[in-house]
């Protein structure tokens, strides 16, 4: 598996390349909101650690691809659990995994607080950028 860093300066998240495919990492609650509602489109993957305050995570999927590699997928879920509470947990921390159309905002939310429908988790081990 190929990755890299992409400069994300002055953006509101991280990008992250995997294998030619971008993950987004947001660095905050507005920018989570940023990211989720304004950047991803409906058929982009969005990832959240289960249960813990932390990054939303967004694959863009690219025209024409119909799935992202399961490796692609895992390493997204890895960032957005070390980009969460779950950091230090031991053990397997399970990530939501769901289309960004999944995603809404209730109404009076504050910043970073979502709900999702159809979603399906993998359990991993937060694991960072700098992690080889």
């Amino acid at each position: 598996m190929r990755e890299g860093n992409v400069a994300s300066k002055g953006k509101g998240w991280r990008t992250v390349v995997v294998d030619g495919f971008e993950i987004l990492v947001g660095k905050g609650a507005r920018e989570n909101d940023e990211l989720t509602f304004r950047v991803a489109r409906p058929n982009d993957l969005w990832l959240h650690a289960a249960g813990f305050a932390g990054s939303h995570v967004v694959i863009p999927r690219p025209e024409g691809v119909d799935e992202i590699p399961k490796a692609v997928v895992e390493r997204a879920a890895e960032l957005a659990a070390w980009h969460s509470k779950a950091r230090d947990a031991r053990g397997k921390v399970p990530v939501h995994v769901c289309r960004a159309g999944d995603v809404r905002k209730p109404r009076g939310a504050p910043p970073g607080q979502v709900e999702i429908r159809r979603y399906d988790t993998v359990r991993v081990y937060p694991r960072g950028e700098d992690a080889g």
